[in-house]
C-alpha cells in the first residue's frame, strides 16, 4: 500500500501580507480562476497514485473541509483530513507527525509514503519519477539559494545527508564541511516504516516544536547513505506569494493550453 501526506496547516502570514482579516484565506485552496486552479488540487491530482491521500490542516481548518467536500468523488475516496491543534504554537514539524500518526498507526500494509508540502507546484514529470522510485527520495530544485526561504540539503564530510534552514528567514550558517550543496526541493519519500515510525516517535519525545526537517534527519540517520535516490525537480516554486501563485497559474494554464 502506498500512502501520501500533503500539509497545509500554516496559517500563511506572508501570502497575505497586506489583505483585510476577512479577506484572508488558506494558501493551499487560494484560487483566482476555478477551483481547480488551487496548490491543493493539483498535489491531490498528482497524489491519486495512492492508496489514501492524508491531508494535515490547521489555519482555516473549516474552509479546508468545504472546499475538500466539493472535490471529485475520485478524490474523496482516498482523502483523509486531519486536523493539527498546534499549528499556532508548534512548528511544521507536528503537522508531519500527525500525518505519520494517521497513517502508521491506523492503516495495515503501507510499504512507501511520499510527502510534500503543501505550498509547492512541481512539474508533472519530475514528481512521476520520485513515484516511480524504488528507494528514499531526497529531492533538490534548481532554485538559486536565497538564505532567507531556501532549505539547504547538503553532504557532509561523512558522507551524510544534512538540511540547513534558518526559521526566522535571516542569514544561513552551516558550520559543516561539505561536498555538495543544494536546493531541497521539499518532497520525500520514505520505505522503511519501522525506521520512519522511530523517527517520528523521537520527534515527539524530544523536538515537538521542532520543523519536519526534524522526523526527516531522525529518519536519515538511522537509514544507510546509499539506500537514498537523489531526485533533481525540473520545475519547482515554492508559492510564498499572491505573486508566486500568479506565476505558477501561468504555468498550468500553459500546460492546458
Amino acid at each position: 500500500m502506498e500512502a501520501a501526506i500533503i500539509t497545509v496547516a500554516g496559517v500563511s502570514s506572508r501570502f497575505n501580507e497586506g489583505i483585510c482579516e476577512e479577506d484572508k484565506c488558506l494558501k493551499a485552496i487560494y484560487y483566482e480562476r476555478d477551483r481547480t486552479c488551487t496548490l491543493l488540487y493539483h498535489l491531490i491530482e498528482k497524489c491519486m497514485f495512492a492508496q489514501r491521500i492524508v491531508v494535515v490542516g490547521g489555519y482555516k481548518y473549516d474552509d479546508l473541509k468545504a472546499y475538500c467536500d466539493e472535490l471529485p468523488d475520485s478524490m474523496k475516496d482516498k482523502l483523509v483530513l486531519v486536523y493539527n491543534e498546534h499549528y499556532t504554537d508548534l512548528g511544521s514539524g507536528y503537522s508531519l507527525y500527525v500525518g505519520l500518526r494517521e497513517i502508521l498507526d491506523r492503516s495495515e500494509g503501507v510499504e512507501r509514503v511520499l510527502f510534500a508540502e503543501g505550498d509547492l507546484d512541481i512539474d508533472r514529470d519530475s514528481f512521476g519519477k520520485v513515484i516511480a522510485a524504488g528507494s528514499d527520495v531526497l529531492t533538490y530544485s534548481f532554485e538559486p539559494i536565497y538564505a532567507k526561504k531556501a532549505v539547504v540539503l547538503y553532504k557532509d564530510a561523512d558522507g551524510r545527508f544534512r538540511y540547513a534552514f534558518n526559521s526566522s528567514h535571516g542569514l544561513l550558517k552551516i558550520d559543516d564541511a561539505f561536498s555538495v550543496i543544494l536546493n531541497s526541493g521539499q518532497m520525500w519519500k520514505f520505505t522503511d516504516m519501522e525506521r520512519l515510525k522511530a523517527a517520528s516517535k523521537k520527534f515527539f519525545e524530544m523536538e515537538r516544536a521542532g520543523t519536519n526537517l526534524c522526523i526527516i534527519q531522525n529518519y536519515m540517520d538511522l537509514c544507510a547513505e546509499e539506500s537514498f535516490e537523489l531526485i533533481s525537480l525540473s520545475r519547482w516554486t515554492n508559492c510564498n506569494t499572491r505573486e508566486d501563485y500568479r506565476k505558477i497559474l501561468e504555468y498550468w494554464m500553459g500546460d492546458v493550453e
